[in-house]
Order: C-alpha cells, then sequence, then structure tokens
C-alpha cells in the first residue's frame, strides 16, 4: 500500500475517516502537527499501513525513540494486510492539556490470513505544541532531575515528562 502515499490520485484514507488521505493523514505524514490525541493515532495507523516507519517513530515521545525496533516495526507493517481502525473512545481534551488517552482496536492479517485485533487504550502527551505516542512497551528510566533520554541536554521535567 506504500503507493498511496505518492500518489495524486484520490484515494480513501486508510484511518477510517472516511475523508481522502491527501485531506486526512497525509499532510500529518509529511509534518503537519497533528490537532489532538485521536487525529495523531489515526495517523499512525494510516503509518503502518503504508510503511512509513520515520513517521511512527518521530510521533513516539522523543525519549523512546532510541529503543524503538525499526526493522521489528517495519516488518509487521509490510508483512500485515490492514483491515481497519475502530476509536472506541477519544475524549476531548482542553486546548491547553498535556495529556491525553485514546482507546482503538486496530484489525489486520497475517501473510497466513489469519486475521487479528488490538484493543488498546493508548496515552498522549503534548510538548512544545505536538502531540507524541507514549509508548507503553518501552518505560522511561530517567528521574525528574536526569538529563532528558531524547538528547535535548535539558532536564526530563522539562522536557519529555508530559
Amino acid at each position: 500500500m506504500q503507493d498511496q502515499a505518492s500518489s495524486s490520485a484520490p484515494v480513501d484514507c486508510p484511518c477510517g475517516t472516511g475523508e481522502q488521505y491527501q485531506q486526512c493523514c497525509q499532510p500529518l505524514h509529511q509534518g503537519t502537527a497533528a490537532p489532538n490525541a485521536e487525529r495523531l493515532m489515526r495517523s499512525r495507523y494510516s503509518a503502518y499501513t503504508l510503511g512509513l516507519i520515520d513517521y511512527l517513530v518521530g510521533s513516539t515521545l522523543p525519549a523512546q525513540q532510541s529503543m524503538l525496533d525499526r526493522q521489528a516495526m517495519l516488518q509487521w507493517s509490510s508483512a500485515s494486510t490492514w483491515l481497519g481502525l475502530d476509536v472506541e473512545d477519544a475524549p476531548p481534551v482542553h486546548q491547553h492539556a498535556q495529556r491525553a488517552q485514546v482507546t482503538f482496536i486496530a484489525h489486520w492479517s497475517d501473510p497466513d490470513g489469519q486475521r487479528h485485533s488490538h484493543r488498546e487504550c493508548s496515552d498522549f502527551g503534548k510538548r512544545q505544541e505536538r502531540w507524541f505516542f507514549i509508548d507503553p512497551n518501552h518505560p522511561i528510566k530517567a528521574g525528574r532531575n536526569d538529563p532528558c533520554p531524547c538528547g535535548s541536554g535539558r532536564k526530563f521535567k522539562q522536557c519529555c515528562s508530559v
């Protein structure tokens, strides 16, 4: 499905909004900040369907990015047939909120045709006016006054501690 990311023909967005990819997730994939956690989560699902691993890494909390297994992400992305996304809950948050949650179910099948669903309530944090996915598989091991693991040179509490 990677052709969708570069195609100019109108294509429905994989995230399930019913909008065209060019107006929905493509601008986010090209650098526009997601306006809220739900849009970021939807764009991440679309990125998996399109094999956009750089986007998936870049939309993860910076302190966690170096912990991600890019090769495993690419393998899962390209080997799966993506069947759809259901957003169960995305409570609205105040425009100045720094945290949000989105509950969703992602559907896919393996190369052998076996179908799967994954339900998750994901956490998101806002840092410098951008939303980031907080990966539950990679806890951040830093105290509030420790240097931030993202390499910014700032204290963790002033950086990725969202």
